[in-house]
């Protein structure tokens, strides 16, 4: 797995994908899923569609895009059997709720649970990773420090709170990280990822990659983990971890 605090498709995350390549099993190729921002609209789909193209062209990687933008979409036997030879999913930014309840229960997300297993890799980027924890924030509220921003995550990483842009977010929008550290209960953790840093690994053993650091918080302590570095931290739910 790969979980990307931003910078999807950039020149950097190069490395990124040949660690995952090198590892996946299947054709050695790509599904490029914007799903998180068709909300916004089939343009902004398709720029980031067109930008995921563009960078694995550059790379010599064959990738596709799959026309995966709603529920109905992700039940589809012929979105979903896009899985069957793949070797990375990659989704996007944009809604982390609207992934959520994209994925939630539908025959995409049990067969991309299905490929994990046999050795797909999964890629996430700023709404694809948020989108995994135990809750994800809806982007669409006009008030994101209010308690109904946040939605039903997909739940592989059962009781993770996930926060990619965690050493900007601030600049965004002014005390927003302390609002999701508030939110986070004493039984959760919270795994904050900068801007263009990537965490990769098998899902309880994870290495920092990029300009940035990862920060996990569990139990009231912070563990801040610089590029380069190593994190020892089962995420992801043991079922899937055995998977």
């Amino acid at each position: 797995m790969a979980l990307l605090g931003s910078g999807e498709f950039e020149p950097w995350t190069e490395p990124v994908d040949r660690w995952l390549l090198d590892r996946a099993s299947g054709d050695g190729s790509v599904l490029i899923l914007p799903t998180a921002s068709a909300p916004e609209g089939n343009q902004v789909f398709d720029m980031w569609a067109n930008m995921g193209l563009a960078h694995y062209n550059r790379l010599g990687i064959p990738a596709e895009v799959v026309p995966l933008k709603t529920h109905e979409d992700a039940d589809r036997p012929d979105v979903v059997s896009r899985l069957e030879t793949a070797s990375m999913a990659y989704f996007s930014g944009g809604n982390p709720a609207h992934l959520a309840a994209v994925l939630d229960g539908s025959a995409f997300w049990i067969a991309l649970m299905d490929a994990m297993g046999r050795g797909l890799a999964y890629t996430g980027c700023s709404a694809g990773v948020s989108c995994l924890g135990e809750q994800a924030p809806d982007s669409s509220i006009i008030d994101p420090m209010h308690d109904d921003v946040w939605r039903p995550g997909l739940r592989l990483f059962p009781d993770v709170y996930l926060g990619p842009h965690w050493d900007t977010i601030d600049g965004y929008i002014p005390g927003l990280r302390d609002f999701i550290v508030r939110s986070v209960h004493s039984e959760s953790r919270l795994l904050g990822i900068d801007e263009r840093t990537a965490l990769v690994g098998d899902g309880t053993w994870w290495t920092v990659m990029g300009v940035g650091s990862a920060h996990l918080l569990d139990r009231g302590r912070w563990t801040e983990v610089p590029s380069g570095g190593t994190l020892d931290a089962a995420l992801i739910a043991m079922d899937q971890a055995n998977g």
